[in-house]
């Protein structure tokens, strides 16, 4: 098997971990170097019974009602690395391999996973539902990046609102997950789940017991149990950063805001801020979800990699929302190497407007400004939040701050 990706980072902090009555949630994509991360809105839509989605590789029974989403994504799938609904519902998820073998065959990816959750789930319970009961149904695999050599991984996943996390993780079609209701927790390409063990694929237990790796005897540890016995080495290196960004957090246990989770997620130190032979960190996002419901919940997305060198702009769900070509990557139909067969056996261009200005060498005292807005974006963002100051037309936002870091770049 080719060598894996380094995969990503998600992380979440419930009162009182954050400093604010806020759940803060974030994640980096690390995806390969080349690869392009849009982010695109799609309304609330509903859609007559019988039909179908085509995801990436399969199609699957369409839900009568879908939310509506923004996603930040690899540009050439249908679904996300990381995104959030407009009921305050985030989902992120992360490479990982474990004793039940991937899938060659084309099924639902990781990433279709987390789009068909958000769009179907209106709390992270109820999305943890949507994604679990389509993977029983439908199971996980194909390609995981946009190459024709074959390249697959299972997935674990977090799962977050304005009251509780989720984490979810999964071995081909079984799962386990944990709920989380305070304090801070992050997950990486690894099984982290143990005993505490909150919800379950009803065969699991006897699976693993059919397979010899458990005794049916003593506590069930999901993590002991599921884990490889030889895995890849990325997912071993991947320890060192989930023990990093864990210290990360407990540094800022009680403080976390929005900001904090920006300063981790572009943590060089770590690798957490990935920046390494043919990968690298290819978007990031951070949330602030209010436990108040009736203020609104705010998403930060960068477009752009590297999140120690790029600007989060903040998206706010409301009746107007804007379209943002700048951040959508141009559209090839059905000459898509993704769509013809065999796939990936040609490249085409998929930079948006913003990664391309992006590429350009900016110089240290504009990165200085750019970030010096970012502050000042936030500051208001947090004012707005508790009410000191009005919002402007909240759907101008994120087009509002990409068209101005595209006229800083030039």
């Amino acid at each position: 098997m080719a060598e894996p990706p380094r995969s990503c980072d998600c992380f979440v902090s419930l009162p009182p971990g954050s400093k604010e009555d806020y759940v803060i949630f974030g994640k980096n994509s690390d995806r390969p170097r080349d690869e392009v991360q849009e982010v695109v809105y799609y309304p609330s839509s509903s859609h007559a019974p019988g039909s179908t989605v085509e995801c990436t590789y399969i199609s699957v029974p369409q839900a009568e009602h879908t939310h509506a989403v923004v996603l930040s994504r690899p540009a050439w799938l249908w679904g996300a690395e990381m995104g959030a609904n407009e009921h305050g519902v985030c989902i992120g998820n992360e490479a990982v391999w474990t004793k039940e073998p991937v899938d060659p065959e084309e099924a639902l990816l990781g990433m279709d996973l987390v789009r068909l959750g958000l769009e179907r789930g209106d709390s992270a319970w109820a999305a943890l539902n949507v994604i679990t009961g389509l993977l029983e149904q439908h199971g996980q695999g194909g390609a995981c990046r946009e190459a024709p050599e074959p390249f697959s991984y299972h997935n674990t996943f977090l799962l977050v609102d304005r009251q509780e996390a989720w984490v979810l993780e999964t071995a081909g079609k079984l799962w386990a997950a944990q709920k989380v209701t305070e304090g801070v927790k992050n997950i990486s390409n690894q099984l982290t789940i143990g005993t505490e063990i909150c919800a379950e694929h009803p065969e699991l237990r006897a699976v693993a017991q059919a397979q010899g790796w458990w005794s049916g005897e003593g506590d069930f540890s999901f993590s002991a149990v599921f884990s490889p016995d030889n895995p890849p080495a990325r997912m071993e290196m991947a320890k060192q950063r989930y023990t990093g960004g864990t210290a990360l957090l407990q540094q800022h246990n009680g403080s976390v805001t929005a900001e904090v989770m920006m300063s981790i997620l572009r943590d060089k130190a770590s690798g957490i801020c990935m920046d390494s032979e043919g990968f690298c960190t290819t978007g990031s996002m951070v949330s602030i979800l209010p436990r108040n419901p009736d203020v609104p919940c705010v998403h930060f997305f960068t477009a752009t990699p590297d999140p120690s060198r790029s600007v989060f702009k903040p998206f706010i769900f409301s009746e107007h929302v804007r379209p943002v070509s700048m951040v959508m990557s141009p559209q090839y139909g059905s000459d898509d190497p993704v769509r013809t067969q065999p796939r990936f056996q040609h490249q085409v261009d998929r930079k948006h407007e913003l990664y391309k200005a992006h590429q350009t060498d900016a110089g240290v005292s504009l990165q200085e400004t750019v970030r010096y807005l970012e502050s000042q974006c936030l500051e208001e963002i947090e004012a707005m939040l508790r009410g000191e100051i009005q919002g402007q037309e909240l759907g101008d936002l994120f087009f509002d701050c990409v068209d101005a870091e595209i006229k800083f770049y030039q």
